[in-house]
């Protein structure tokens, strides 16, 4: 059964950095892509960062390109998000989702199960 469970969220300062973590309990998390995304208060769910199964293929939203790196440990069924000159308006609730497909996508639509999410917190 696959139970996406995320970690590594809190209050940091303008400029800072944090990393998050998925793990997956029923260690389906190899075996297809993965993504992140994030939603902030009053607002929609928005796409952050997507990787390949095999992590070989990597997709951003614009406006974290930069800043954000999306990776993925296979081997310790893990995913990560690294968060760097971190900004108030990344303030939100982070959610790792488990890809229906190989390849990357950034709609919603192309994920199947998720976690419960992290808050992310970036004071001004």
């Amino acid at each position: 059964q696959v139970q996406l469970v995320e970690s590594g969220g809190g209050l940091v300062q303008t400029g800072g950095s944090l990393r998050l973590s998925c793990t997956d309990s029923g260690r389906t998390l190899s075996s297809t892509s993965m993504g992140w995304f994030r939603q902030a208060p009053g607002k929609g769910r928005e796409f952050v960062a997507a990787i390949s199964y095999t992590g070989g293929g990597v997709d951003y939203a614009a406006s974290v390109k930069g800043r954000f790196t999306i990776s993925r440990d296979n081997a310790k069924i893990t995913l990560y998000l690294t968060m760097n000159s971190l900004k108030p308006e990344d303030t939100a609730v982070y959610y790792c989702a488990r890809g229906k497909y190989l390849l990357t996508s950034d709609q919603p639509s192309g994920y199947d199960y998720w976690g419960q999410g992290t808050q992310v917190t970036v004071s001004s």
